[in-house]
């Protein structure tokens, strides 16, 4: 990734995460027809939400293996935004690729996904149940010291919202449940990816891989990972060289995980994502926390609590990166 510097060389801001479009783009289309031939397949299945990620990735892919060679699959389920749908379809439409909607909905429901997820809430609120609705939001890690506390935020029927601190296990479960989906969505992209002899395009930016913003064996689960590298606000210089519809770069990011609205910010993220990149890029780059204040428009006290942040997703979810462990190597296939 060539990363311009800013205008007098000197002063860290956001243009220091500034990149050369055209050359990023050939350079990820070069790595992705490398590594199908690596794999031996001939095209690229992928799950394509109407978000900036899969957009681009979409675009990178078409450029890369043709849009015949390229598959993409629409997944709703019961909580999903019909917007994603419908942005997810501008997309396959602009980029002139083959989609398929599979619904996830029934499967989800078959294997008690949105039955066990409402059994714990319910041990914080006994009368959920249908028209009520739900999300997980975290505390803000830059406004106090100590750990990201994680809060069940419920609306009822009437539209009155309740925000409860959750137990750990009440926590444990409703993200459980809730993984169900992601795992569910990739046994769908592996299937058609079997079929068509494809390989499994993965959609995670740097941030999000960083930061362990997956699932394991769920969207955390690919062939190739062709953006991982890019931070968020690259993936979205990158949407304009592509030719990204504007309505779906103007889209602020969402997970489109629970039923109620839910920002980035208020589930993982302490920062918007220009900011976090921001805050991400100057710990990398060992910019000191003033410098990356002044670019971010925050204090040093508050960067030093964002690199604390990022430092604590780090350890706490370094574990999703890991292969299956081995009591010992197995030398002939290492």
């Amino acid at each position: 990734m060539n990363i311009r510097p800013d205008q007098n060389g000197l002063v860290f801001s956001a243009d220091t995460l500034k990149i050369d479009e055209a050359a990023e783009t050939d350079r990820i289309v070069a790595g992705l027809r490398a590594q199908l031939r690596s794999l031996r397949k001939r095209g690229l299945v992928l799950g394509l939400s109407g978000g900036i990620d899969s957009s681009v990735s979409v675009a990178l892919a078409v450029r890369a293996v043709g849009a015949k060679n390229v598959f993409c699959l629409f997944m709703p389920e019961n909580d999903s935004d019909p917007e994603s749908l419908r942005l997810g379809r501008l997309v396959a439409e602009t980029f002139g690729v083959e989609a398929v909607v599979e619904d996830i909905g029934p499967t989800l429901d078959a294997m008690g996904c949105y039955r066990r997820r409402d059994e714990f809430i319910r041990e914080l609120v006994p009368d959920y149940g249908p028209g009520w609705a739900s999300k997980i939001v975290i505390a803000n890690a830059l406004e106090g010291e100590g750990y990201n506390i994680s809060s069940l935020v419920v609306q009822n029927p009437e539209g009155k919202q309740i925000k409860l601190r959750m137990p750990p296990s009440v926590y444990l479960g409703i993200v459980a449940a809730t993984n169900m989906k992601q795992r569910t969505r990739k046994q769908i992209e592996y299937y058609h990816a079997d079929r068509l002899n494809f390989a499994v395009l993965g959609t995670p930016n740097r941030l999000e891989y960083d930061q362990g913003f997956f699932v394991k064996n769920g969207d955390g689960a690919a062939d190739v990972k062709p953006i991982a590298h890019l931070y968020k606000s690259q993936v979205y210089a990158l949407a304009g060289h592509l030719g990204v519809p504007e309505e779906i770069r103007r889209r602020p990011p969402t997970t489109d995980t629970y039923s109620l609205e839910q920002t980035q910010e208020e589930f993982y993220f302490s920062l918007p994502y220009d900011r976090m990149d921001l805050c991400l890029f100057g710990l990398n780059n060992g910019i000191g926390a003033d410098e990356v204040g002044r670019a971010a428009d925050l204090n040093a006290a508050q960067v030093e609590r964002a690199w604390a942040d990022i430092a604590a997703k780090r350890k706490a979810t370094r574990y999703l990166h890991l292969g299956p462990q081995l009591v010992q190597p197995v030398e002939e296939i290492e």
